[in-house]
């Protein structure tokens, strides 16, 4: 919008110009500009303005995007160490068996990528060569998050290198006979070379963003000093789409991780088609990253354009190369000269001019082959550039050709990513072009062979020698011997053995203090890590603040609102807690960098990530996945859990399904406590389980999840018959029977069993006394802390069966003997108790909250979804009265007398 003399008001209108003729003669010196040398020149000259003031230090709002040019000027690129002649035949090596692998495998019909790896091998091989830390180096050697669609370079690499064997490779994606390769990185498929999974796209970038804070959180806290460790994530320009590709660039940026660097690889392609037909991706990524507050250097074109820059004293192929879209570029890179002549040059007639100065060969060397991503020595320039960059991430933006040395059939053509396999024609044409001593003679009835130069070629012998200097090979998962933390005191479990008397305490409270004795252990307690995405206050964890601290790498640099109180806001550079504010997602990426740093780094730490349970599962369940993957232990823990506990809140925030989600994670173990005391012995056996000393044939690689409540209710003392310890670990314990609870009741009444898990419990002891008091019926109360355990060793034993081993399921046993009825309840949906049922040779019978939440009170609520107390006591009379225990006319009278 402009005012009536048409000029565009501006920010700058507010301040006071103190020398406005001074103003006007810069103004007026532009319009001269313009006038006599054209507005493409006046527009330099302005960005060479902005570019020297950025260098003086003057504080000026950046440039978000420049010309479509490289970063660095050949010019200015620094000479390779090492042989590059080498190192273009080993990339040779791996770009022939990585396409060998794939196409070997599609016989199988098992697929594979082909195409991406073609478009990066040098970004991949630049970093082996010269830059990748392994293990051995200082700190903890660096972090890849390798493209997923690339992993067959990198067993390429591995085979070359003799980590790998042909075996391996003809077994790629078919692992279930022993020597096979899982078809992307995956810890849990291939635990001794990939480190982190990320083929679910967006995660690699949102994982590495928190993998490289970590880092830096180890070294602040001097739990490990790992700031020679870098990150580095490779990415697909593509991939960025995804969300969580580019959630958490502001913080990288705001927290200064220059130990973390972003390689995209911008082939402008993506599954189905260009990324940005219309558009241009890395301009779009530039403005994207620039504004987030991050380094980017583009590496765009190959030696071949220096010609043609050096030809284009107008400017007008520099503003020709920002206007043709994405999808142009795509088709010149596989037309003929005649076409770029005609549809590139054409459109200006400097260009024209200039074309006629370049053979059809420099044209077709420029258009089809020369990209930076493509040239190790621009590769180069860009690593190195990354690495020597401080105070900021740098992203890397390097353009190359998907397809790339693969033949004309697959550079650039749409249907690239779904091609699994070369001709025996285009594979001898890649052979020759990539000049590798491969006869004719070895593709035997049609197969393509492998290519090695031998295990002491030169080759090899220079592949091994860099990577030794570097630290080792790479990737590497390395799980270090490290010794079992020790058990924390006994007393900080015990406490909660004696109950609450009359205070009402919720379970997340419970868990709170639990937590806030275990942190003061001498042994342990540093190695906790408390992730909070902004609701520390919502689940009373706000007393830690002081204590503990939240995390910031700037300390407090300001005086807290609530200074002069006892439990104040403290930041600290050593601070323990991680304060997220409001994202899950970053919560979780945390959560997993803690979880696996036994391996990553060869430190144990002990995170637990606690959130309302609607907002953990249902909206970052991707991760949790990925958790798994990556052999991430310690504790999810689901607050304000359940359907009817949350008053008030409604439909959004009711949670009635994360333990359905939960279970169908196999790494993990998923519990639904009720009392205090069994948060504290499920954190006790958690914390043996994947701390202490491993039973003979037990899983360390799990994690728990915990589901607790914000219901203040009085917490009863642990029941002292036999079988509650081991019954709270498995998943089922009898609470206390009718007669334990001291109701009175008639000779021979009749019985029924009810389970109850997490805050349903309450409702079936208070159902338990209703059916004693008022229909002469006694029930037994069970606490249910696992569903899902109590399936998995059922389903454990029907596969013992099938082995012909005899094994009885652990429910199976603890209801032993039991002639009664059996009903189930719990604040979750009905599936989630029922997933035991096939087990329960008792008559079966479930109560649930299905459907979706509301706002009420929560009597109201349990009465709408019918598990409450008296819509327990109604279901019990119904089962007992279909078996002729009770007169059917009693469930009627329930009914009209509970008002159901």
């Amino acid at each position: 919008m402009t005012d009536p003399v048409g000029k565009i008001p501006s920010e700058l209108d507010q301040l006071p110009d103190r020398d406005t003729e001074e103003t006007a003669e810069w103004a007026a010196s532009l319009d001269a500009v313009t006038k006599a040398a054209g507005p493409h020149r006046a527009a330099y000259l302005m960005r060479r303005t902005l570019q020297h003031a950025e260098g003086a230090g003057l504080a000026l709002p950046k440039l978000l995007e420049t010309d479509y040019l490289n970063t660095i000027p050949t010019s200015a690129e620094p000479g390779v160490p090492g042989d590059e002649e080498m190192e273009r035949k080993i990339t040779a090596w791996n770009r022939w068996n990585a396409a060998a692998m794939v196409t070997r495998g599609s016989k199988h019909g098992v697929g594979g990528h082909i195409a991406t790896f073609a478009s990066a091998a040098w970004l991949y091989e630049t970093g082996f060569n010269h830059f990748f830390k392994g293990k051995e180096a200082d700190g903890s050697g660096d972090q890849l998050y390798i493209q997923g669609h690339a992993s067959p370079g990198i067993y390429a690499r591995a085979f070359l290198d003799g980590r790998l064997t042909e075996a391996h490779l003809d077994n790629f994606r078919q692992e279930s006979g022993g020597e096979g390769l899982p078809s992307y990185p995956h810890p849990r498929r291939l635990p001794w070379l990939w480190e982190f999974p990320t083929v679910s796209m967006g995660l690699g970038p949102l994982s590495a963003i928190y993998q490289a804070r970590f880092n830096r959180y180890l070294t602040n806290r001097s739990i490990k000093d790992v700031s020679a460790s870098h990150v580095w994530a490779f990415l697909g320009d593509g991939e960025m789409d995804e969300p969580e590709s580019t959630a958490a660039l502001a913080l990288a940026a705001r927290e200064g991780l220059d130990n973390l660097t972003f390689v995209i690889n911008c082939n402008l392609q993506r599954l189905d088609g260009p990324v940005r037909a219309n558009f241009k991706i890395v301009q779009e990524l530039e403005a994207q990253f620039r504004g987030a507050g991050w380094n980017v250097v583009k590496t765009l074109w190959g030696n071949a354009w220096d010609e043609l820059f050096a030809l284009d004293t107008t400017g007008a192929l520099v503003r020709r190369l920002r206007e043709v879209p994405d999808a142009q570029v795509q088709t010149y890179q596989t037309r003929d000269a005649a076409y770029i002549r005609e549809d590139f040059f054409g459109k200006d007639p400097a260009l024209v001019e200039m074309a006629k100065l370049l053979s059809d060969d420099r044209i077709l060397e420029c258009f089809h082959l020369s990209r930076g991503g493509h040239e190790p020595r621009k590769v180069y320039a860009a690593y190195k550039a990354a690495l020597e960059f401080k105070g900021a991430p740098t992203v890397i933006l390097a353009q190359t050709v998907k397809g790339f040395t693969l033949g004309e059939g697959f550079a650039s053509k749409n249907a690239n990513h779904q091609m699994k396999k070369l001709t025996t024609d285009e594979f001898k044409n890649m052979r020759d072009l990539l000049e590798l001593p491969i006869s004719d003679a070895q593709f035997v009835d049609g197969v393509v062979p492998y290519g090695h130069p031998g295990a002491d070629s030169p080759e090899v012998r220079y592949l091994q020698e860099r990577r030794a200097a570097l630290g080792g090979p790479a990737p590497a998962r390395r799980v270090h011997p490290v010794a079992p933390l020790p058990a924390p005191a006994e007393k900080a479990f015990a406490a909660f053995d004696k109950g609450s008397g009359s205070q009402s305490v919720a379970t997340t409270m419970a868990f709170v203090r639990l937590v806030k004795d275990l942190v003061r252990d001498k042994e342990t307690g540093k190695r906790w890590v408390p992730i909070v995405p902004d609701e520390a206050r919502t689940f009373g964890m706000e007393s830690l603040f002081p204590s503990l601290g939240i995390y910031s790498p700037k300390g407090q640099t300001y005086e807290p609102v609530d200074r002069d109180q006892l439990m104040y806001y403290k930041e600290a550079v050593n601070g323990q807690i991680l304060n997220e504010g409001i994202t899950e997602a970053g919560s979780m990426a945390d959560f997993i960098a803690a979880s696996t740093s036994y391996a990553t780094h060869g430190e144990t730490m002990i995170p637990f990530y606690i959130f309302y349970s609607m907002f953990g599962w249902q909206r970052t369940a991707d991760q949790m996945w990925q958790l798994g993957d990556q052999l991430g232990r310690g504790f999810l823990v689901g607050a304000t859990a359940g359907r009817t506990t949350l008053t008030g809140e409604g439909l959004q925030h009711a949670d009635g399904h994360s333990p359905v989600i939960a279970a169908t994670n196999p790494a993990a173990l998923t519990y639904d406590p009720a009392f205090a005391y069994e948060v504290a012995a499920i954190v006790k056996e958690g914390l043996r389980r994947m701390y202490g000393e491993a039973a003979p044939g037990e899983d360390q690689d799990v994690f728990y999840y915990l589901t607790v409540y914000n219901e203040p209710l009085p917490q009863p003392a642990k029941p002292g018959h036999a079988g509650v310890d081991e019954g709270i670990v498995k998943g089922l314990y009898r609470f206390n029977t009718a007669e334990s609870a001291g109701l009175t009741l008639p000779a021979n009444a009749p019985r029924i069993q009810l389970l109850g898990s997490g805050t349903a419990i309450h409702w079936a002891l208070e159902a338990q006394k209703l059916l004693a008091e008022e229909w002469g019926v006694g029930a037994d109360v069970w606490s249910a802390t696992s569903w899902t355990e109590l399936r998995r060793d059922a389903l454990e034993a029907d596969a013992a069966l099938l082995r012909g081993e005899e094994r009885v399921p652990y429910v199976r046993q603890a209801l032993a003997g039991i002639d009664s009825p059996v009903l189930a309840v719990s604040d979750y949906m009905r599936q989630v108790p029922d997933q035991i049922a096939q087990w329960v040779e008792q008559d079966w019978s479930s109560l649930g909250a299905d459907g979706f939440g509301l706002s009420d009170t929560r009597a109201a609520a349990r009465r709408h979804f019918g598990v409450d107390a008296q819509s327990i006591v109604a279901a019990s009379l119904a089962r007992l009265a279909r078996r002729g225990e009770v007169p059917a006319t009693a469930v009627k009278e329930a009914r009209e007398r509970y008002g159901l």
